[in-house]
């Protein structure tokens, strides 16, 4: 039987303790918070993990309402240097039993207003962890340093103009003059 391991950067919210705040919520990642997600998500480095969020029960559903920052670097995807990146965004997750109540052939009809959802069991939601995926998501796919273009033409690697078919063909065409 396999053990999940722990979210690095857990805040459980019990559900039954949901309306005794009455403004917002905060929470930020501590230093070894910090560095555990940046060897999670393969970061350099993450400086800064803090969020402000609400909470409300709508349709059966809990939704978190709020705003994330972090401050980080993740390695070039051609050089490995450190490439810094700042998010600052807001976010809407729905969280929703996995108990069953909605049924898995029940077709869902999503729009651009609707938001991500996450399944939960039990009383509590981690509102840490969800932050951290936020992130996550947030964060450039392929990060690219001033230096990466540079770096693959010595390298010799073509772009994509160059290696695509059209530039073969001009090439051709360019010989027989």
């Amino acid at each position: 039987m396999s053990v999940t391991p722990a979210p690095e950067f857990s805040r459980p919210v019990r559900l039954d303790q949901l309306g005794r705040h009455a403004g917002p919520i905060v929470i930020a990642a501590d230093a070894a918070e910090r560095e555990a997600l940046a060897r999670r998500f393969n970061l350099l480095a993450l400086d800064r993990l803090e969020a402000d969020y609400a909470l409300s029960e709508e349709e059966g559903a809990i939704i978190a309402r709020g705003h994330v920052r972090a401050a980080l670097a993740q390695p070039c995807v051609a050089t490995g240097v450190p490439v810094p990146e700042t998010i600052d965004t807001g976010f809407t997750l729905r969280f929703v039993a996995e108990d069953g109540a909605e049924a898995e052939s029940e077709e869902l009809e999503l729009d651009a207003e609707d938001c991500d959802t996450i399944g939960y069991s039990g009383n509590v939601i981690d509102m840490g962890e969800a932050v951290a995926e936020t992130v996550a998501l947030a964060m450039t796919p392929f990060p690219r340093s001033p230096q990466a273009d540079a770096y693959l033409r010595d390298a010799g690697v073509l772009t994509e103009e160059q290696a695509s078919p059209f530039a073969a063909l001009l090439s051709l065409k360019g010989d027989g003059k």
